[in-house]
């Protein structure tokens, strides 16, 4: 085995179990996101982009992949969306077909709007608690139509034994509006919840209000705070600036002003995650709430994702010092 060879294979997931990563509250978790490729994309292609994804993703460490469950938005934002909403492939499903050589745990996103009652059911009693976590997210608007509530989605993972590790979706951007995410995420705790991941941040006061309220919620009514992830991502264009703010990220006017002068964007937003990394885990360490760090590539453009990757390795440094 080369020198090279034995890196990659020291960096390869253990086989341990993502609810067992849980258990461990003083360690910080590393997780990466994709979207699956498009529903269009030729047979053939599949295989190769699922190769290509393992071996960026193989030296990370992660404790698990992330795989989205995307939904066009749009009844939540009347605004033209910057980018056209494409179909992908099921998450499961991409996962079942073609993610066999990923070592590692995988977290599959469920916008359980999307699906039959008993469909949703039948998949969550299938999944193998070992390798397979789950969050579970709701209908985008009030307004939208759906098959499964959120609710009634939580109680079908009771009905199957609540094997799966159930994550759910924590978003400072609400908390700023209405200073009650904390509430709901205590109260998604008592369903079930064992994680929390955030929506893209970048507004760092509004993250540090939530893990506050939140961290002092707990301490008052006797809870262990539950790993609370934060989605960070690398902004390399006007546009992807403008697709973060249409899905509902609150991007300060200062870093705007930042982003849209810098001769390198992509850079100066790299540094600005980096930068929210380490200032977030230094301010989660203080409160003893344990925390993660889940890096997406909001585009689909190349230099974008292997930002991305960078971004990942990164952190794994960061966190490993």
């Amino acid at each position: 085995m080369t020198r090279e060879e034995a890196h990659v294979a020291a960096q390869t997931p253990e086989p341990v179990g993502f609810g067992t990563r849980l258990t461990d509250l003083a360690r910080p978790l590393r997780l990466f996101s994709l979207t699956p490729p498009r529903e269009a994309t030729p047979q053939e292609d599949l295989s190769r982009i699922a190769e290509v994804t393992i071996e960026r993703l193989r030296p990370l460490g992660l404790d698990a992949l992330v795989l989205y469950d995307i939904e066009d938005e749009s009844d939540r934002n009347p605004d033209v969306r910057p980018f056209p909403f494409v179909r992908t492939l099921d998450p499961g499903a991409f996962h079942a077909d073609y993610l066999s050589g990923w070592g590692g745990s995988v977290i599959i996103y469920r916008s359980v709007g999307k699906y039959e009652p008993a469909d949703l059911k039948t998949w969550l009693g299938e999944q193998d608690p070992q390798r397979v976590a789950t969050v579970l997210v709701g209908a985008s608007s009030s307004s939208a139509p759906v098959r499964t509530r959120l609710a009634e989605a939580q109680s079908l993972w009771q009905d199957t034994g609540s094997l799966l590790s159930l994550g759910s979706v924590a978003i400072p951007e609400r908390h700023a509006r209405h200073t009650n995410e904390h509430d709901r995420m205590l109260r998604k705790q008592e369903a079930g919840t064992s994680f929390f991941v955030t929506q893209v941040v970048y507004d760092l006061t509004w993250a540090k209000d939530l893990v506050s309220d939140y961290a002092y919620a707990c301490r008052g009514r006797g809870v262990e705070p539950a790993h609370l992830v934060f989605t960070l991502s690398v902004c390399g264009s006007l546009k992807t600036l403008e697709f973060l703010q249409w899905l509902g990220v609150h991007v300060p006017r200062w870093l705007q002003n930042q982003l849209q002068h810098a001769p390198d964007p992509l850079s100066e937003s790299y540094e600005q995650c980096a930068a929210a990394a380490a200032e977030l885990a230094t301010f989660c360490r203080r409160l003893d709430v344990p925390f993660g760090f889940n890096v997406e590539s909001v585009s689909n453009r190349r230099v974008e994702i292997e930002a991305s990757v960078r971004l990942a390795g990164a952190i794994r440094d960061l966190l490993e010092s």
